[in-house]
């Protein structure tokens, strides 16, 4: 298995890649497809104003939306053209680019949330760090949602192991961002985890 970044290597293979996917979901948008699915979701686990940090952020589609409902949210993503698409798209969000492996951000967070198969492109060896230092960025009682699909080099069960070795619990799993419970026969895994040491909101 190649432990290089999934994303790096796509951009490696092809350097117009970036454009395509701004191109891609741009025309979904104009299209007048919901791509907001997963920012519903995260929304209604939060208060207003809440501080959330988009992990692997993209063009800003999820972070931008609750940035519109009143949150207080901060992007980062290792592509700076998906990053500039963000900002010129959703200013009212604070978007970095970085790699979530090296993750160190002043405060914490409400809610982490990392979609769109994002822990499914990080390099291998990286993933037990990148939960680990998203658990170090919850604020008490604060919870990381993840969600990728099946087929993708990262089994189900072993990003649970990997949650559980970088110290989180899960309080839920979802099959469907419209909440649609997880089976053995899901093709979709959305995991909602906490550190053991915070306490329920």
């Amino acid at each position: 298995m190649s432990d290089q970044n999934g994303w790096l290597k796509l951009l490696g293979e092809n350097p117009n890649h970036s454009q395509w996917y701004i191109d891609r979901f741009r025309s979904m948008a104009e299209a007048g497809a919901d791509l907001a699915g997963e920012a519903r979701f995260v929304d209604a686990m939060l208060a207003r104003g809440s501080k959330v940090l988009d992990a692997g952020c993209g063009t800003g589609r999820l972070g931008g939306y609750l940035a519109a409902a009143g949150h207080e949210v901060v992007g980062v993503d290792l592509d700076p053209a998906l990053i500039a698409e963000a900002k010129a798209n959703h200013p009212d969000a604070q978007w970095l680019v970085g790699d979530l492996s090296e993750l160190d951000l002043p405060g914490r967070f409400d809610v982490i949330v990392s979609a769109g198969n994002v822990m499914t492109f990080v390099a291998p060896s990286t993933r037990v760090e990148i939960l680990r230092r998203c658990g170090r960025h919850l604020a008490d009682g604060g919870r990381l949602v993840v969600g990728f699909g099946a087929g993708r080099g990262y089994p189900f069960d072993d990003f649970l192991a990997d949650a559980t070795s970088a110290g989180l619990t899960a309080d839920l799993l979802l099959g469907t961002w419209d909440l649609r419970p997880f089976t053995a026969d899901s093709d979709f895994l959305i995991a909602v985890l906490r550190t053991p040491g915070t306490t329920e909101q």
